[in-house]
């Protein structure tokens, strides 16, 4: 079995600023740079075959490139005690366009539909132990963040091995948007 999802990763420049923030919020475990990513669709474990029909209808996917901006911080669960720290990502309505692309393809070859709610976020860190008011500080000093845009000119499936130190994502075929 491997564990996959599809995801945009923005440019070095842009995942650098954007884990800089994440090493800010004290107590907190910020995503390393090179994992800075904006998950387009969880997939979840599948086998072999599955696997590569996976790959075979993701390079059927046909969207243009985005002009993606970082818009904004804010947290999960929206209410509660926050678990994670996350950064906005925008236009939600072109990324949106490109997810239902991917959920389509993922369907045509058996993948379940996602049921959860979409909200296009970078995460930035995972909180364990963070002092309530540095998290609301951090969001408050963050809230207006915005980036120039940042080009998005691929989707990219990864595989994800979980450790005990986290996640670790693995590039295992990006597949270009190019305007028709």
């Amino acid at each position: 079995m491997i564990r996959l999802f599809v995801a945009l990763q923005p440019d070095s420049t842009t995942r650098f600023l954007l884990s800089s923030l994440g090493k800010s919020i004290p107590g907190a475990r910020p995503v390393p740079q090179e994992q800075i990513h904006l998950t387009v669709r969880f997939i979840g474990d599948v086998d072999g075959a599955l696997y590569h029909d996976i790959k075979e209808n993701l390079a059927a996917v046909k969207a243009a490139p985005i002009d993606l901006f970082i818009k904004g911080v804010g947290h999960f669960p929206p209410r509660g005690r926050p678990r994670v720290i996350w950064a906005g990502a925008e236009p939600a309505g072109d990324i949106i366009i490109l997810r239902n692309k991917v959920n389509r393809a993922l369907m045509e070859c058996g993948v379940s539909p996602e049921t959860r709610k979409f909200h296009p976020h970078i995460t930035l860190a995972r909180l364990n132990d963070s002092p309530a008011g540095k998290v609301a500080h951090f969001l408050a000093g963050n809230s207006l963040l915005q980036s120039p845009p940042v080009r998005i000119d691929k989707i990219t499936l990864y595989s994800s091995n979980l450790t005990p130190r986290g996640a670790l994502h693995t590039c295992e075929c990006e597949y270009p948007l190019v305007s028709a």
